[in-house]
């Protein structure tokens, strides 16, 4: 399976709020070889690291691909710059951020360019209570954590509140 983390906290020209990118976001996926399998709930989060920029919207997409990690990553950031996606500074606002974070449970060192599996991903309610939306048996390739186990370890600051339409 692979899963890639969705996130927005500001809307791209175009869109009336950060779930509107991302809907549109996703919905580009196939034009990039990229086919949507499943979609968590949307989550409204707080920045991690804390900061005083707007809370995130954020979801975790199941695709499937033929395309290799490293070219699934490039298309990925292809749609991110569609979407306006400027890179500032680290932890700055954004349109969209879209994150690979598990293929296949392929692992990767940290000497790759693309690092796998994400290696933020376990410290992230944002990640993974979306992931367990759509993923309730997922184990960490790296490591063999259960995602329920990784859910209970989170850190009390991140918040995070399913999104109600």
């Amino acid at each position: 399976m692979i899963f890639v983390g969705v996130g927005s906290n500001i809307p791209a020209k175009g869109y009336i709020s950060p779930k509107t990118t991302i809907e549109a976001a996703v919905k580009s996926f196939d034009a990039f070889g990229i086919t949507l399998v499943k979609i968590s709930k949307f989550y409204i989060t707080s920045p991690v690291p804390s900061s005083d920029q707007p809370w995130f919207v954020n979801c975790v997409v199941q695709v499937s691909t033929k395309l290799h990690p490293n070219d699934c990553m490039r298309a990925l950031l292809q749609i991110e710059t569609i979407f306006e996606r400027e890179r500032s500074v680290p932890n700055a606002r954004r349109t969209l951020d879209l994150d690979l974070l598990d293929y296949m449970g392929l692992i990767t060192s940290h000497q790759d360019p693309l690092i796998l599996p994400h290696p933020r991903m376990n410290n992230r309610a944002f990640v993974l209570m979306p992931l367990s939306d759509i993923c309730a048996d997922w184990v960490c390739p790296k490591g063999g954590r259960k995602i329920g186990e990784l859910i209970e370890e989170l850190p009390d600051d991140q918040i995070i509140n399913c999104l109600i339409d």
